[in-house]
């Protein structure tokens, strides 16, 4: 890639000003090869599985719910990376993948492949399902594997013949007798929907799902949901009721090694945090719980999180485990047993909807899940009418073996007790406590009698425990806990000495090494203040087979936009203006920016979402608020399978689906000064308008068209990290008459780096603020500290480092007119 770019630049440096990326053919942009990516003519084109094999990488994709077949393909990639489609594709929702070293096979989807690359296939008749799974065979593993499906097929499957036996029906396929109202079909055998993990090993086959068939769980994300279950070969036994996808081991897709002693790993999770569990065969399970740095992944459905994974990213000589998890890309130990769990640590926060990744000359490739022409559950009106894709489509993401390390910022949360009744002397599950500088515990006895906390770590992750400091509390108190760096150890827990209600949330940040200037690759974008000359426009990626990118081209000057033309992007990203009356119309009415979204007001910009509630969010440089008002800018877009990418007031926010909390759970990525005007995904990238091509002359990511008339900025999702560190100010309240006792809004503090509160008011009497906050944004609210602010003083607070918080509100003992300000930097 890197010839390329520097064959491109050479190229430009020749050119005129005008002619920069003119009708020159791009084979690959921050790691998207544009012509591998892949279309079907469903609802949702998923990655689900990708693996190096016989010389080649292999991939499936899925649509979302299709255990008959359907328009996805069987894909063959070259090394010199041409896009093979196999003629024996038959589609479905397929997600399985398992190399059975015996016969030299790789099985993928329906399909098995041999060293040669002959393709054989089981047809759906034979096999009906969406395949979610495979597995090493109990009793004859050299001869025979298992299939499992997501409804809880499970199938033996001959790997000579491929002759298929049917062990437990799939529950597409059979009748409700129950009268149940779910939203789907949900199996006898066990609770819980949408199959995710299969694995077997010391004599049990592992079957997770990660969701709820009621209607409830469509639009509630903190139920019961899931399960983590086990077959012996004749009964089934639930281990675990909660949200479980990855089961795997050493082994990987090969299965283990040591089937009898090797240990079993298994991911998921809860609304607290993520959930880890290890079966050992002496031990049985063990779980640990982890933080989370996405909630875009919740959603007691499962639809939101698909298939997260543990794989070997090193050799088979030097093994290195990549974990992804909840929007974090995590380093996990090959050993990591109850026995010796240490060494799992956070490596950078990702966006990109990843279903599986591998290894592939000395690359990392990512398969993803990118657009969705359904978008499912995930509407809103801050998107106005805009409609989903034209098709869906995804690609994968060719990546550096480092990049794990080098994205957004590990700030996650979780909490072991959430607003939950305690036992006395019960300790919580083990929570990660090693892997970040800045760490901190938000802990509240919302019980009726006084209760000591003791928080006890095991420090070299061996199961020995030793206590660490106790806290007592009196009934309804809350204290922020800050732990230095001389509390070390690999896991943390805590118990109460009397029986009551708590709440245990660990707030975990590390360094921001961004600084507040958006990274080269980014040279091009019009400034905000920038009242000369720019190229903007709105974007669509179109149906029906097209497989192109509309664009209506619109050239701004002076704030105020003409019309400049109808133009399509291709494969090879040439931007060629087309003269197409019904879509330069279509994409004019449909996918014009909505107006009054928010409310962007003197203190903060107020966000009322769609269950009713009131959020505040940083204001950021004083244009954007203008060209809001205008509607000129994108506020808010899918870009991402099931999550939305929120812009507002110069800072990109990832935002969860509704079902998964929505605004509540909302983080900031990153903050520009950049006229954005329409961001949307294609072929695995995302695309923004808002260009000046003079200035993006030598710029790789800046594309305009033969004519010089439209432009773009081509990268992918996730190197919005890079456009800078997020910052804002505001506050709740500015210069407000406010009445004494009654809270402010939430307003959003979460994830920012450097944090100062300036209070104030024009009352002629001492005010005393009291400040609270939620940590998680489940409305669980804690008393921070009260401050009382004397006539004419502006008090101000420097938020230590370890602070972390989703909201913080303010109440006052008097009546006044009153400024609760804050600046993050």
């Amino acid at each position: 890639m890197k010839n390329h770019f520097w064959a491109a630049l050479s190229l430009l440096a020749c050119a005129g000003c005008t002619t920069v990326r003119l009708s020159e053919k791009i084979d690959s942009v921050s790691g998207i090869y544009p012509s591998l990516a892949y279309y079907n003519n469903e609802g949702e084109c998923g990655t689900g599985a990708v693996v190096p094999w016989a010389n080649r990488l292999w991939i499936v994709t899925y649509g979302p719910h299709l255990p008959m077949g359907s328009s996805d393909k069987l894909y063959e990639i070259t090394p010199d990376l041409k896009q093979i489609v196999r003629s024996e594709s038959i589609g479905g929702t397929p997600a399985n993948r398992m190399i059975h070293r015996e016969s030299g096979q790789l099985f993928i989807g329906p399909h098995a492949i041999d060293s040669t690359g002959r393709v054989r296939t089981i047809p759906y008749k034979t096999m009906p399902g969406r395949h979610t799974g495979n597995a090493r065979h109990l009793t004859d593993p050299a001869h025979k594997i298992y299939y499992g499906t997501m409804e809880e097929g499970i199938y033996e499957v001959d790997v000579h013949t491929l002759a298929v036996k049917e062990l437990y029906h799939d529950a597409n396929f059979q009748k409700k007798t129950d009268g149940t109202k779910g939203y789907g079909p949900i199996g006898a055998m066990l609770p819980g929907v949408h199959g995710k993990g299969l694995y077997s090993g010391q004599g049990v086959l592992l079957f997770t799902n990660n969701g709820e068939g009621s209607q409830e769980a469509l639009t509630q994300f903190d139920i019961e949901a899931g399960v983590l279950a086990e077959w012996n070969g004749k009964d089934w036994k639930v281990v675990r009721r909660n949200q479980f996808v990855e089961v795997t081991g050493p082994g990987g897709i090969c299965g283990n090694s040591h089937p009898e002693t090797d240990p079993i790993w298994a991911t998921g999770w809860d609304y607290k945090s993520v959930i880890l569990g290890v079966r050992d065969p002496k031990l049985g399970w063990s779980f640990y719980r982890l933080p989370k740095a996405s909630h875009s992944y919740d959603g007691a459905h499962g639809w939101n999180t698909e298939w997260p994974r543990i794989r070997n990213v090193g050799t088979e000589a030097e093994p290195d485990y990549l974990m992804t998890m909840h929007g974090m890309f995590w380093k996990f130990p090959s050993h990591f047993t109850a026995r010796s769990s240490a060494g799992i640590r956070p490596r950078s926060a990702y966006l990109k909807v990843i279903g599986d990744f591998a290894r592939w000359n000395d690359r990392l490739v990512f398969g993803c899940d990118d657009t969705a022409q359904k978008e499912f559950l995930n509407k809103r009106k801050a998107k106005g009418s805009l409609p989903g894709p034209g098709q869906s489509n995804s690609n994968v993401w060719f990546t550096s073996l480092d990049k794990p390390d080098e994205l957004g910022p590990t700030t996650a949360t979780g909490s072991v007790w959430m607003d939950e009744s305690v036992k006395a002397g019960e300790y919580s599950e083990p929570f990660l406590f090693a892997g970040w500088p800045y760490r901190s515990v938000w802990l509240k006895n919302d019980g009726a009698v006084q209760a000591t906390f003791t928080f006890e770590v095991d420090l070299s992750g061996n199961g020995q425990w030793s206590v660490l400091k106790q806290i007592t509390l009196a009934p309804g108190a809350a204290e922020h806990i800050a732990f230095d760096s001389s509390d070390t150890g690999e896991w943390i827990r805590v118990q109460s000495d009397s029986p009551t209600k708590a709440t245990a949330c660990f707030t975990y940040s590390g360094e921001e090494n961004r600084k507040r200037k958006a990274a080269s690759l980014f040279t091009g974008l019009a400034k905000v203040s920038d009242t000369q000359e720019h190229l903007g426009g709105l974007l669509y990626s179109l149906g029906n087979n097209r497989r192109t990118l509309g664009l209506l081209s619109y050239r701004y000057v002076g704030g105020k936009p003409t019309a400049v033309g109808y133009y399509e992007m291709n494969d090879t990203l040439q931007l060629v203006r087309k003269e197409d009356e019904k879509t330069r119309k279509f994409i004019e009415e449909k996918c014009v920016v909505p107006s009054k979204v928010v409310s962007i007001e003197a203190s903060s910009v107020l966000i009322t979402d769609d269950k009713g509630r009131r959020w505040r969010l940083p204001l950021g440089e004083q244009q954007f608020a203008s060209l809001t008002d205008k509607a000129q800018l994108r506020i808010c877009r899918e870009v991402a399978t099931e999550r939305d990418l929120f812009s507002c007031m110069g800072t990109f926010y990832e935002l969860p689906a509704e079902n998964a909390d929505g605004f509540a759970k909302i983080r900031p990525i990153s903050t520009h000064d950049y006229q954005i005007h329409d961001y949307a995904s294609y072929r695995g990238m995302i695309l923004l308008t808002g260009v000046k091509p003079e200035k993006g002359k030598r710029n790789p990511h800046i594309i305009v068209s033969q004519d010089g008339q439209a432009a773009v900025w081509a990268g992918v999702i996730d190197d919005l990290w890079q456009l800078g560190k997020p910052r804002g100010q505001g506050g709740p309240w500015w210069n407000q008459q406010v009445q004494a006792g009654v809270y402010s809004d939430p307003y959003l503090i979460s994830c920012y780096d450097r944090k100062k509160l300036t209070l104030s008011h024009l009352s002629s009497e001492e005010v005393t603020f009291t400040v609270e906050v939620d940590p998680t944004g489940d409305g669980n609210w804690m008393a921070y500290a009260t401050y009382a602010v004397k006539p004419g003083e502006h008090f101000t607070h420097q938020f230590p480092d370890s602070f972390q918080a989703r909201w913080i509100r303010f109440k006052t003992d008097k009546s006044a007119l009153v400024t609760t300000w804050l600046d993050y930097d």
